[in-house]
């Protein structure tokens, strides 16, 4: 049985420390979700304002402004993926071998940087390479978190952690839609910039202090952790707890050895699959739908409809508490994925018809981001998948992420034209694909996971006879 279900029998679903844990565990379990969760969420917030604002800015004067009337949005979004893509590749290998607490703090410096050059931006060309470098600089992100949340936390803790980290990207997109919005009504001119200018200019202010306050705070991982917060014997603590899970900390170096395992395995093959349809699934999330409908009705200000686009956001953030939280300690990993895609579906398959009322479209759209409410779900699995192995597990992780990203490098291209807004015949067909496929996926994985544990099992129970 794998480790999630075990320590998650007979705990309350609103307990969150496990029973059997020790006092000085659970007193380290606070300190880690202080300093790794709260700054990742934090952090993440960010990324998603400065990830998110170009759809809101674009909406907000800025293809008038700049004489945009085709698909320079969804070319925009490219050009993003495209750098988040490679900037993925390298880490694959580095990850176990690179201090966290350098790496992403540095990263988030530069990101944060561009983030503000974008303000001066006078052409498509200029925001295309901008768009390109933020990419870049955000890439290893999100697969170092979660590499760092699998490297201090156990199977039955890690869904819950990286839904409130994961709160950052629906808070991120939220506070995103209201500061354009604040924009728009109250900065519009001022100095002689446009409000969409002063988005990047006020999301550059919030990002830059984080990464510096990182290098102080963020704790890297156990091998090589570095912070004034955690002792010697915190940091034994975590990974004796760790290897009692089941989880292993030796780094062993590249070897054909090591890439025969994970080339001829199941694990990568599978879960690269499984997080292809996880990215296309979500994709009526990220390419803007909503706020193109809203303004294709032509019946609010930029201000007005920058503040009913945070309606989706909003609830995404009780999705993915709900999500998360359910699939630590109320229904499991399959069926919290399960519930999140199927609640996606319905609403994408309103989007289908469209010959429906208004009110439906409202609720159609504002069902999209339960579609990346589980992401936190999919990752911490797949970082349970992985434990046994420390590289296996930080190839694995970004060879997902990098691979699943990367074809949404061109599908928006093919399913997602702006130009076919806001009906978008063709992105919901594909989306509704996506979903259903994810959800079969799922309970394969499931079926794999449960296979490999019961092995695992069997092999140590055979050899302590």
């Amino acid at each position: 049985m794998a480790d999630a279900d075990v320590h998650s029998k007979g705990r309350k679903w609103y307990h969150w420390y496990h029973p059997a844990d020790s006092h000085a565990e659970r007193k380290l379990v606070a300190k880690l979700d202080l300093l790794i969760v709260t700054y990742a969420f934090i952090t993440y917030w960010a990324k998603y304002l400065d990830q998110s604002n170009l759809n809101n800015a674009y909406v907000s004067g800025m293809s008038d402004d700049l004489g945009f009337e085709g698909n320079e949005l969804v070319h925009f979004q490219t050009m993003y993926n495209l750098g988040a893509v490679l900037g993925q590749l390298p880490f694959a290998l580095l990850f176990p071998k690179i201090r966290m607490n350098i790496l992403v703090p540095a990263l988030d410096i530069l990101w944060g940087v561009f983030t503000l050059l974008q303000y001066r931006a006078q052409g498509y060309s200029e925001i295309m390479a901008y768009r390109f470098l933020v990419g870049l600089l955000e890439s290893a992100f999100f697969p170092a978190v979660h590499y760092v949340l699998g490297s201090w936390y156990r199977g039955d803790e890690i869904n819950r952690r990286g839904g409130v980290f994961y709160v950052g990207l629906t808070l991120g997109t939220l506070t995103a839609s209201l500061i354009q919005s604040a924009c728009s009504a109250n900065l519009d001119g001022v100095h002689g910039l446009a409000g969409w200018r002063w988005m990047f200019i006020i999301n550059s202010i919030i990002t830059l202090p984080l990464g510096l306050v990182g290098f102080w705070l963020w704790p890297g991982t156990p091998d090589n952790a570095k912070s004034i917060f955690l002792s010697e014997e915190e940091i034994a603590l975590a990974k004796e707890r760790l290897e009692r899970a089941g989880h292993t900390h030796d780094i062993k170096p590249v070897s054909w050895e090591m890439a025969k395992k994970v080339f001829l395995g199941w694990k990568l093959w599978v879960l690269v699959l499984w997080d292809i349809f996880f990215w296309n699934a979500c994709l009526n999330a990220s390419t803007a739908p909503y706020l193109l409908w809203l303004k294709s009705l032509k019946r609010y200000s930029r201000s007005r409809l920058n503040d009913l686009s945070a309606t989706a956001p909003g609830l995404g953030i009780f999705y993915v508490l709900f999500i998360c939280f359910g699939a630590d300690l109320v229904f499991g990993r399959p069926w919290a994925i399960t519930i999140a895609h199927s609640w996606n579906l319905l609403g994408v398959i309103i989007l289908l018809i469209w010959n429906v009322p208004e009110s439906a479209k409202f609720f159609a759209f504002n069902t999209s981001y339960s579609s990346v409410a589980m992401s936190s779900v999919l990752y911490g699995w797949a970082n349970d998948i992985l434990k046994h192995d420390v590289n296996e597990r930080s190839f694995t992780l970004v060879a997902m992420n990098a691979i699943a990203q990367s074809t949404t490098v061109w599908t928006p291209l093919i399913f997602w034209k702006t130009v076919e807004a806001p009906r978008y015949v063709k992105g919901f067909s594909f989306t509704a694909a996506s979903a259903i496929c994810l959800i079969a996926m799922t309970w394969i994985v499931h079926y794999f996971h449960q296979r490999q544990e019961y092995d695992r099992l069997a092999f140590l129970y055979n050899i302590r006879r």
